[in-house]
């Protein structure tokens, strides 16, 4: 088993990870570390690609993935992860495969916590974790992948048009340049650790924090910092997460571009 992964605060990791579990030689293979080699063809018996939703779709990243890459596999899965609302993530991506030439038996969606710090309030979010059933919900999905099942997603027309109306806003919203928007506190160290889990390599640190122009707008250096010092200036809380399955070593590692 090969699963394809996008994190930055360690849900899509730690579900890739429970997903990988007890399977033999099961690789776990980071979509930054791979996004830029000239050659992106992969077989194995199965195939996952596990994935945080923004916007009711895919992270830059992981559409250029997409992209470019092929595969061949007997079974072949996708997992979005997301806090809220799912949107038609799982049915747009499968047909998006569909489109590039890759089969993708299942795509299907996992509820976590919602990192979105403008939409949300983390305290808040974490304290609703136990209505959301995760471990529950996770081995469903598992046991799905174990069994080899096939869906084709589907969404309902609400779902459909709200993800239109999002995506629609996309080239404006995203164009990359958000980051140099946020807020580097006093408190900060010019410790590197934000350049080290920037998943895109836009972050320079030196007598201060850099921001260029190829954000993904994972939030992952806003929720990592290790002295809570960067911030959004319209985010609901200073409260931070990181998924407890995933150490914050791990994220760097898969992330690093520097």
């Amino acid at each position: 088993m090969t699963i394809f992964y996008f994190t930055a605060t360690g849900n899509s990791l730690a579900a890739a990870k429970a997903i990988g579990k007890g399977v033999e030689n099961a690789k776990l293979i980071s979509i930054p570390q791979i996004i830029n080699q000239p050659d992106l063809s992969y077989q194995d018996d199965v195939i996952g690609l596990v994935y945080p939703i923004y916007g009711f779709g895919l992270p830059k990243m992981v559409r250029r993935f997409l992209e470019n890459v092929s595969w061949e596999a007997d079974y072949t899965f996708a997992v979005g992860t997301y806090g809220n609302e799912a949107g038609a993530a799982a049915r747009n991506v499968q047909r998006l495969a569909q489109t590039l030439g890759l089969r993708l038996d299942c795509s299907t969606t996992l509820l976590m916590v919602d990192n979105y710090l403008p939409g949300y309030e983390m305290g808040k979010q974490i304290a609703t974790l136990p209505q959301k059933h995760v471990e529950e919900h996770l081995a469903q999905i598992i046991a799905g992948v174990r069994a080899r099942k096939a869906n084709q997603a589907s969404a309902n027309l609400v779902r459909r048009a709200m993800t239109a109306v999002i995506k629609g806003g996309e080239p404006l919203a995203m164009r990359g340049a958000q980051a140099q928007g946020y807020l580097v506190s006093e408190s900060c160290t010019q410790c590197g650790a934000c350049a080290k889990i920037c998943p895109a390599g836009n972050i320079s640190v030196g007598e201060s924090v850099r921001f260029g122009d190829r954000c993904e707008w994972c939030l992952g250096c806003v929720h990592l910092c290790p002295q809570n010092a960067i911030h959004l200036k319209n985010e609901r809380s200073a409260a931070r997460w990181r998924n407890p399955e995933v150490t914050l070593s791990e994220i760097i590692a898969a992330n690093r571009q520097t």
